[in-house]
């Protein structure tokens, strides 16, 4: 599925806030007189001198270890073409934001505006000191062949063109496991490479290293066949002749085994792929539309093995796939460049990877039941957590085997753990979720749809068929503010309860008779038909919907009570909770309850502590609970220690197989250290809390809004706990992101309803 992106939301999603994609963040305290002048003069004069006496110490002081520039002069962007180093500085801050997510690598793009290659070389050259690898990006061909190859000769950090080699390491481990599937040798293939531009060398080049014979490969340009009879070839082109007797790329695809398209959509057709050997094989990496569409390919030949560069398509072969994880273990060892024999160790574990079991989580992530080693999953799926822990670890030994490494890795059981801790699964979350939703949308209510907020992300949920929005609330209203925003909610359903009298009446009827012993008259019942979130419930309640999304401009007392009084708690569930996904460099913790009970008393916590521990679970993540107080197991006496404590013991009887200790103080509670000195009996004592049960609500409202407002953390929710359907309330004045995020928890929770793992 592609994603349908307008011009405006591209726009305002750069200068949103502080415009651009990256900051500059400090990793050291900056709070006093001597934390300033430890940072700077005069603390900062002894790792100078450290450094000036043995220069690999500014591996040990600098961040030089973990910094990767992302540098281009703008002239080959995207399918942009030549459009100069401050087009380009978008495109180089992605970059570098993909490092950061996928390895926790920091980046800084660097855009030059230098077009001679000898120049573009020297001032790179100039910027070693600085960084511990360079990914060159975006830089046209044949000039970035000459700028890559002599950084790496004159440079002692690893340095990569990701444009060339990316896709070339991605796809040699496709290639590799599509031949193994249909029982080819890569020594005995015919393959045709279209294009002959950076891409299009890396990938023959690393294709004849993994044993492709020379004559067997055949490249085409734009003019036909690179063959003896061509003229005024430059020094690369020739590195690829041919003398097969073959003009064009229809007479090359005759009887070829494997077509890599690196050229432009719709470069062959039905009859080309017909042409091709038994069991072919078709790699058309064209973006965003390849060299022949994924569906009229499939149709054409049902034994063709496809992969294209599109995530809507089996077989995506993606850069995300590979240079995140290379220069990640590439700086590890402190690589002195990036080899052959590094990316080759990338190519086999990738190859690798696919063929193992795919763990739950992936599964999950892609809402599909099975993924399996075969025709339609070569390589692994983006969002795999195995891939940091897989390929930087191989091109980290590649680097050592290969003489490449100044810093061995000697304890790689340790190393495992590092890479984990560099970017953990955690810091997918929301991805996850969001990619979960769009295997199965749902039906989303919206009570609050006249707001423009809800508009546009229903907008967003609609494009990326995350969630079928449903609009509840005044048709004119709705209609005015769609036209006002320049919406395009076409496929998104309004429904105006005004206009709906049959259907008021059948909800009026259903509300009096559930609440008719609670002193409502049917004239009672009708007035509260009035207000939407009831009518919300009722629609979920009736099956018209799968969930309700409300809350983003009135109180939550308010919000929640007509979906408590309609819809009612889940058998088993004498209250509900709330709980937020607060998330921040440091990972992703759960906090419960923040949202609905005010004073709970032991029986209430231990409730909590079993609706927060499925929550959590819910995420795939296995909960380790902290239940709060201001003691720490029994150093303080009174009420809410005590309670606390008393939850925590009878919540070990009703849920024995659970991490979960308290009372704790919030500090104490992810501090292993502390714990492993001072309470080494402390079930939270080996990895510390994920999950904080506070003793009240006063406690938990405060502690998540300080963490958002002054703290810097990102919190989801509040998620509501317990519920017998899927009902969510918004914070008050959520963002168009927060709704987003709320909306795909909803869907999947609307997924798993009629499972155990609900929320």
């Amino acid at each position: 599925m592609s994603i349908k992106i307008r011009k405006q939301d591209a726009l305002n999603y750069h200068t949103q806030g502080q415009p651009g994609k990256v900051e500059v963040v400090p990793t050291k305290m900056l709070s006093t007189q001597l934390d300033l002048a430890l940072a700077y003069s005069p603390g900062v004069a002894e790792p100078c001198k450290e450094i000036a006496a043995n220069k690999d110490d500014v591996y040990k002081y600098t961040s030089k270890g973990n910094l990767v520039a992302v540098i281009s002069n703008g002239t080959a962007v995207l399918g942009l073409g030549n459009i100069g180093p401050e087009a380009a500085k978008p495109v180089m801050e992605g970059k570098a934001v993909l490092f950061k997510k996928y390895a926790g690598i920091d980046s800084f793009d660097i855009e030059i505006d230098e077009e001679d290659p000898d120049a573009f070389i020297k001032i790179v050259k100039a910027l070693e000191p600085t960084f511990g690898g360079v990914n060159l990006e975006d830089i046209k061909a044949p000039e970035c062949f000459k700028i890559e190859t002599e950084l790496r000769e004159k440079m002692h950090i690893p340095i990569m063109h990701d444009d060339q080699h990316g896709t070339a390491i991605i796809s040699s481990a496709a290639l590799l496991n599509a031949l193994e599937i249909v029982g080819k040798k890569i020594d005995e293939i015919i393959l045709v490479v279209n294009g002959a531009g950076a891409a299009a060398v890396s990938c023959s080049r690393l294709y004849l290293a993994l044993g492709l014979k020379k004559e067997n490969l055949i490249m085409c340009d734009s003019k036909g066949v690179i063959n003896t009879s061509r003229t005024n070839l430059d020094v690369t082109k020739t590195e690829f002749i041919t003398k097969r007797k073959l003009n064009t790329l229809q007479e090359a695809m005759k009887g070829c085994d494997v077509f890599v398209g690196l050229s432009v959509a719709d470069a062959i057709t039905p009859e080309d792929v017909l042409s091709m050997a038994k069991d072919p094989i078709v790699f058309a990496l064209a973006n965003p539309n390849p060299e022949i569409s994924y569906a009229l390919a499939m149709k054409t030949r049902p034994d063709l093995i496809m992969g294209t560069g599109r995530s809507d398509h089996p077989n995506q072969v993606n850069n995300v796939l590979g240079f995140p994880y290379i220069f990640r273990g590439a700086l590890d060892v402190r690589a002195t460049e990036i080899n052959e024999a590094m990316k080759l160790a990338a190519v086999h574990a990738l190859a690798a990877l696919a063929k193992e079991p795919v763990p739950d989580i992936v599964f999950q992530a892609y809402g599909i039941d099975r993924i399996q080693f075969g025709r339609d999953y070569l390589i692994p799926k983006p969002l795999d957590p195995r891939l940091i822990t897989t390929v930087s670890p191989a091109v980290a030994k590649a680097a050592m085997d290969s003489g490449m490494a100044r810093n061995p890795i000697t304890d790689w059981g340790q190393y495992h753990q590092d890479l984990l801790k560099r970017v953990g699964i955690d810091q997918k979350l929301t991805a996850r979720i969001i990619d979960r939703a769009k295997q199965n949308p749902k039906h989303i209510v919206f009570a609050e749809a006249d707001h423009p907020k809800i508009l546009k992300a229903a907008q967003v949920l609609q494009d990326e068929k995350i969630a079928y929005p449903i609009l509840l609330g005044s048709r004119t209203d709705i209609e005015r503010l769609i036209q006002e925003h320049g919406l395009d909610l076409s496929e998104c359903k309004i429904v105006d309860p005004r206009e709906e009298k049959e259907r008021t009446e059948k909800f009026a009827k259903a509300y009096h008779q559930k609440r008719q012993r609670k002193g409502i008259a049917y004239k009672d019942a009708e007035r509260v038909m009035r207000d939407r979130n009831a009518f919300g419930a009722m629609m979920v309640e009736f099956g018209e919907a799968d969930a309700l999304i409300s809350g983003l401009t009135k109180d939550y007392p308010k919000t929640i009570l007509p979906s408590l009084q309609i819809i009612g708690m889940a058998e088993g569930v004498n209250r509900v909770a709330g709980m937020y996904i607060i998330m921040n460099k440091k990972g992703t913790f759960f906090f419960a309850d923040c949202t609905v009970n005010v004073d709970p008393n032991v029986n209430d916590l231990v409730e909590i502590i079993g609706l927060a521990a499925r929550g959590v679970k819910f995420f795939d993540i296995e909960p380790r609970v902290a239940m709060l107080s201001y003691s720490n197991f029994g150093s303080s006496k009174g009420p809410i220690p005590e309670k606390a404590s008393e939850a925590v013991r009878l919540a070990k009887q009703k849920y024995p197989d659970l991490i979960v200790d308290g009372d704790i103080q919030a500090n104490v509670a992810f501090d292993t250290e502390i714990q492993s000195q001072i309470f080494p009996f402390s079930a939270l004592a080996k990895e510390g809390a994920n999950t904080l049960i506070f003793p009240n609500l006063t406690a938990g409202n405060i502690a998540y809004k300080l963490l958002m407002e002054i703290g810097g953390a990102e919190a989801i929710g509040p998620i509501l706990l317990g519920m017998k359907k899927p009902v969510h309330i918004l914070q008050l004045g959520s963002s168009i992101r927060d709704i987003i995020s709320m909306a795909a928890i909803a869907v999947v929770d609307a997924q798993m309803h009629n499972q155990n793992n609900r929320l």
